[in-house]
Parts: structure tokens; C-alpha cells; sequence
């Protein structure tokens, strides 16, 4: 039997159980701020950015640091030990996963669109791309914007004869992942020169950090083209073209294309989420479209961070999910979710 404290205050008694001491004094402690530290990937920034402030003002104690730095940085600070968490749009290869001192886990977040933007003074109408013409114009074979691979694509624009400069990311990047792997998947010579990495060998062009350097680049450089994702191109209201499907429509790049894209590979998600989801079939589909990955152990030596962390990613994968469109990415497939929760499971926390 737990005893009571008899408190005289005036003509008023209570009593105070230890039991109620001890319980306001554990969530004291549990209400001690948490933080936890992350790097990578800056396709999904805007949204993690979102997410970490909307469960801050949920859970007041607990805060995540997140720095857009590039797949490439997400993947070497998780290897290292530096990050609780690390963020891709490029699923590590087998040698990075054997390389890391634990077993770490792939969750996809949200999906999102790489776009192709543009800056051609004169020309207003959108215009449209084929896999095989951004190829060549990243292999540095079509050089003017007149070009008539590019009129062909675009009857009753009038093109200028003005120079393309080609603008690609410095760093190691997911989205140029992306980029590469869907146009490996349309151009043979693209796979066999240049390949499909998060940091390439690039034939031509001029280089910047991250999507909002990319994008600035072109925003400032008449002539250029450029890569970036979705929301960085509406953030910037930067003109960006629609690309021919595997079916031959172009299609231009919406959290409806987007989830088109996804739908199929949901059916077949493999049980370690890692799957490429460039130029897949349908008539609605925007076909440089990708899943976005957290990289997470699954036997963290610090379980304080890894229970906190596992709360979040639940939120993430079904509250959080209300706040992708607005932002320009596609929620989860819902059976991509219910996978990940049973996944989730598997982390060691306590």
C-alpha cells in the first residue's frame, strides 16, 4: 500500500500520494528535450522541414536537426556514425550497405517529380522533352535551342538559335540519381558513357550545389536548362517542361503524375523498398518519378533517440502524409505504409 502526505494549508487538507509524486516526476524527465541530428538528401528538404516543425509543436521536447547536403552526404554521415539519420533519393548500392558498421534500413517518405527547367527568353509556351533529346542534350550532342530533335517535339514554337548551357549538381545527389537512372533507361549510349551514380563523370555543362543552386543557375543564365525537383521549380515559378512517357505522352509533373508512377511499383514493392520507379508504364505517369528514402539502423546504440525517432517516422508515414501535396510530392501508397510499420517494428529501441 503506497501512504499519502497529509497537507494543511488553512482549513483545507489533501492528500498527496507518492505514486503521484513519482508520476509527475517521471514526466518531468520524459518531458526532457530530445534532439537528434540528420543530413542528406535536398529533394525531400522542404517537406522534412515542414514535418520537423509541425511534430515539434506537437511534441514540444523533441527536436530534429535536418542539413540538406546531398544524398551523397546523407549516405557517408550514416555510414559514419556522425547522423542518427540519413536521407537518399538514390537507394545505396550493395557495397555502401556492406560498408556501414550496422544493418540499416531504407523507408521511403514521400514520392516526388524531377522536373526539366528552362530559361529561353521569348519563348512563353511550355515546351516539351523526350528521354532520348535530354540525353543528348546532357551528352553535349544538341547544342542550340533550334535544334530540330527539340522543334520536332514542339510544332508552332518558335525556337531561338541560342546556345544550351547545361546545368548540373556538383554534389552527390539523389536527384541527380534520378535524373540519371531514368535517362539510362532511354538511351543506351547515356547508360554506356555516363552511367547511373549519384555523382557522375558529366560531359558537359556547368555545375552548382544542391537543387536551389541548380535552379538559380538557370534562373540567372539565359539559355540554360536544368534539373531540379518539383517544388523547387514552383518555388522559383521556374518554366518547366512535360516529358514523353513510356507510353508516348507527355505528361507534366503533378502529385497526380507522380502517384501514377508509384501505383504500379506499390503492387511489387520488394521488402527492402528499394526500387526505381523511372519511366514506368501508363498513360498518366510522369516518368522521372521516385521514391525518397530515410536510412536508419536497425540496431542504433542510442535506443533514447531510436524510440523517439520510430515515433516520428509513424507520424510521418500517416499524419504527416496530409502535408505532401501542398508541397509538390506525392503521399505513400497505403500498402507501401502498412509495409514500413511492420518494418519499423524491427528497429531496435529499447
Amino acid at each position: 500500500m503506497v501512504r499519502g502526505f497529509r497537507v494543511h494549508g488553512g482549513n483545507v487538507k489533501k492528500t498527496i500520494s507518492l505514486a503521484a509524486v513519482l508520476t509527475v516526476a517521471g514526466a518531468t524527465l520524459a518531458a526532457q528535450d530530445v534532439q537528434i541530428n540528420g543530413a542528406g538528401a535536398t529533394f525531400p528538404a522542404p517537406i522534412y522541414t515542414k514535418w520537423f516543425s509541425e511534430y515539434n509543436k506537437l511534441h514540444p521536447n523533441v527536436k530534429i536537426n535536418y542539413q540538406a547536403l546531398g544524398s551523397g552526404a546523407g549516405i557517408r554521415q550514416i555510414t559514419a556514425k556522425t547522423v542518427f539519420f540519413g536521407a537518399s533519393d538514390g537507394p545505396m548500392t550493395q557495397d555502401q550497405l556492406t560498408a556501414a558498421p550496422g544493418k540499416l534500413l531504407h523507408l521511403p517518405t514521400v514520392l516526388g517529380g524531377v522536373v526539366p527547367i528552362y530559361n529561353i527568353p521569348g519563348v512563353s509556351k511550355e515546351l516539351q522533352f523526350s528521354g532520348p533529346v535530354l540525353a543528348d542534350i546532357y551528352l553535349g550532342k544538341i547544342l542550340k535551342w533550334n535544334d530540330p530533335a527539340i522543334a520536332k517535339l514542339n510544332p508552332g514554337v518558335e525556337l531561338p538559335g541560342t546556345d544550351i548551357v547545361v546545368a548540373h549538381r556538383s554534389d552527390g545527389s539523389g536527384t541527380t540519381y534520378i535524373w540519371a537512372d531514368y535517362l539510362a533507361k532511354v538511351s543506351p549510349e547515356w547508360k554506356k558513357k555516363v552511367g547511373v551514380n549519384n555523382a557522375l563523370n558529366w560531359p558537359t555543362g556547368v555545375a552548382a550545389a544542391k537543387n536551389d543552386g541548380v535552379a538559380a543557375i538557370v534562373a540567372q543564365t539565359p539559355g540554360a536548362i536544368g534539373y531540379v525537383e518539383l517544388v523547387y521549380a514552383l518555388q522559383t515559378k521556374a518554366p518547366y517542361g512535360s516529358v514523353q512517357n513510356m507510353n508516348g505522352k507527355f505528361v507534366k509533373a503533378t502529385v497526380d503524375s507522380v502517384t501514377a508512377a508509384a501505383d504500379a511499383a506499390a503492387k511489387s514493392m520488394p521488402a527492402d523498398y528499394r526500387v526505381s520507379i523511372t519511366n514506368a508504364p501508363g498513360d498518366t505517369v510522369y516518368p522521372i518519378s521516385s521514391f525518397t528514402w530515410l536510412l536508419l539502423y536497425q540496431d542504433p546504440k542510442d535506443k533514447a533517440q531510436a524510440k523517439v525517432m520510430n515515433d516520428f517516422v509513424k507520424w510521418a508515414l500517416t499524419d504527416g502524409q496530409k502535408f505532401a501535396a501542398d508541397l509538390g510530392y506525392a503521399p505513400l501508397p497505403k500498402n507501401v505504409v502498412d509495409m514500413e510499420l511492420k518494418t519499423l517494428e524491427t528497429i531496435k529501441a529499447q
